[in-house]
């Protein structure tokens, strides 16, 4: 199998079933993620403690990129300190925007989210797979809300 098909499987699987999808009680981190390009919608729910992240879940709509990412973004944030977080951010925003030849170190790094590796070559879906990601980054700075705009 084509690594690329691995990887659209992996897309696909994560947004016909979203892990983390839900509420989270208890949450001492929240925000609120919208698309205006293509109408997605995201809310992050955090709980962090010790400075590290314990819980990630998410709710919204969207399409099938917006949905996987946010997917296996909550799945990679368990158990990484709040620095690790962000460094985990600037690396998945490279990989979704560099050029190719920057995004492979990106990719190195990230594991099953290089699946979105891809994305830099179709613009206006680099803002779909990166609004959870944004709106995670706006809910532990302690904003409410955050836009792709």
């Amino acid at each position: 199998m084509d690594l690329r098909e691995l990887y659209q499987e992996v897309i696909i699987d994560h947004s016909k079933r979203p892990r983390n999808f839900r509420e989270l009680p208890g949450a001492n981190r929240t925000a609120e993620g919208y698309n205006p390009l293509c109408g997605d919608r995201a809310t992050v729910y955090l709980l962090v403690q010790d400075d590290v992240v314990r819980e990630a879940t998410f709710k919204g709509s969207g399409c099938s990129i917006s949905t996987a990412s946010a997917s296996m973004m909550t799945d990679a944030l368990k158990g990484r300190s709040v620095t690790e977080v962000g460094a985990l951010f600037e690396r998945f925003h490279e990989l979704v925007t560099a050029d190719p030849s920057k995004a492979t170190t990106a990719a190195a790094e990230l594991g099953k989210l290089s699946a979105f590796a891809g994305v830099h070559e179709f613009p206006i879906r680099v803002k779909c797979a990166s609004l959870a990601w944004h709106t995670m980054k706006a809910a532990l700075e302690g904003g409410a809300r955050a836009t792709t705009e």
